[in-house]
């Protein structure tokens, strides 16, 4: 996907921002009980917040991590789409507790039984959004916006 360092930030960047509002709307939609349209509307408030710390996280430390993790799982000659998929598997392995902490400490009374049930509720809901959702659709955003030739 991403060639260049450019590519990457922007990969990144797109990857983060639909990543961080799914799991914001899904982590208000818990604590509310419900969904509407101002579940929606909420979750831009904590964006500004999440998504440079998400950026930052993913972009310097997880993504080099995940991938050497993915590959002792996989061979540079297995399908390419197999390798996005562990990648993708191990990015959420490691981003998920790491954002759960933060929300945790930030958004709710912190305490290591809270991060541990926010880090539970999150992960399947991670796995699902990024394999099924946002993994697709970033990778397509990103193929419109980088067209090779």
């Amino acid at each position: 996907m991403p060639k260049t360092k450019f590519e990457e930030i922007i990969f990144t960047l797109i990857m983060t921002a639909i990543m961080v509002y799914g799991m914001i709307v899904y982590n208000i939609a818990l604590n509310t009980g419900s969904v509407s349209s101002k579940t929606f509307i909420a979750a831009f408030h904590e964006m500004p917040i999440m998504v440079p710390i998400a950026f930052i996280l993913e972009f310097f430390i997880v993504s080099k991590l995940a991938g050497r993790l993915a590959m002792t799982v996989m061979k540079p000659t297995d399908r390419p789409q197999f390798i996005i998929y562990a990648v993708s598997i191990c990015i959420c392995c490691i981003m998920c507790p790491a954002m759960s902490l933060i929300a945790t400490v930030l958004f709710k009374t912190p305490s290591f039984g809270t991060w541990i049930q926010t880090w539970g509720m999150n992960f399947p809901m991670a796995i699902f959004w990024q394999l099924f959702y946002c993994g697709p659709l970033v990778r397509l955003i990103f193929r419109a916006i980088f067209r090779r030739v």
